[in-house]
């Protein structure tokens, strides 16, 4: 099994790194494979709403984008992990997903998700309930821990003092393996759920 985790922080090996290498350790522990994608500063174009990606199968803009695709395509489980900007995930995490999940034309569906939002003090739910609409709008399950999945650290390093962010880290990573798992198994026993036509409604007269 395999799991791709993106890092959207800017920062090298911050507090939002340290937070996705708690999660890593456990996804290896149990033998899942780990695909760690650092956006770090890269210069991420938003979605220009071309249509390009839907004629040749990718975004215009050939970046990371393009080159993740193919990840996302393989993963049975997806992590975002964010700072929190002005209680919203960061602008470059954002343009990223927009153009990944719109221009990745591979089935999503039951692929398992899960958020990490990393601040200071405050944002994080609303960064969390941000970043989970990827999932729900893609068929995809969400997975939590036992809390909203944060992690507070303001100077390199700090999170390593928040014991319960960090043990959150622990338990989502278990709980993502055990969906994944169930997901597998009922996939191979039942298939994937029955799906109709889907009907595209603009509400313009």
């Amino acid at each position: 099994m395999r799991v791709l985790m993106i890092n959207g922080s800017p920062r090298k090996d911050g507090n939002t790194a340290m937070a996705v290498d708690e999660m890593k350790k456990i996804f290896e522990a149990e033998g899942i494979e780990v695909d760690v994608v650092d956006l770090g500063t890269a210069a991420i174009h938003g979605c220009i709403a071309c249509g390009t990606c839907r004629k040749k199968g990718a975004c215009v803009f050939d970046d990371p984008v393009n080159e993740t695709a193919p990840k996302l395509a393989e993963a049975d489980g997806v992590v975002f992990a964010t700072p929190v900007y002005y209680a919203s995930a960061n602008g470059t995490l954002i343009s990223f997903l927009d153009r990944l999940f719109y221009s990745c034309s591979c089935d999503k569906t039951m692929k398992v998700g899960a958020s990490i939002a990393v601040a200071r003090r405050g944002g994080l739910t609303a960064t969390f309930d941000e970043l989970n609409k990827y999932f729900t709008i893609s068929g995809m399950p969400v997975a939590s821990g036992y809390y909203w999945n944060g992690v507070h650290g303001a100077a390199k390093g700090e999170a390593a003092e928040d014991a319960e962010g960090m043990q959150m880290m622990r338990y989502l990573a278990h709980n993502m393996i055990f969906l994944m798992k169930s997901i597998a198994l009922g996939k191979k026993q039942f298939g994937l759920p029955e799906r109709e036509a889907r009907v595209h409604t603009n509400f313009v007269r």
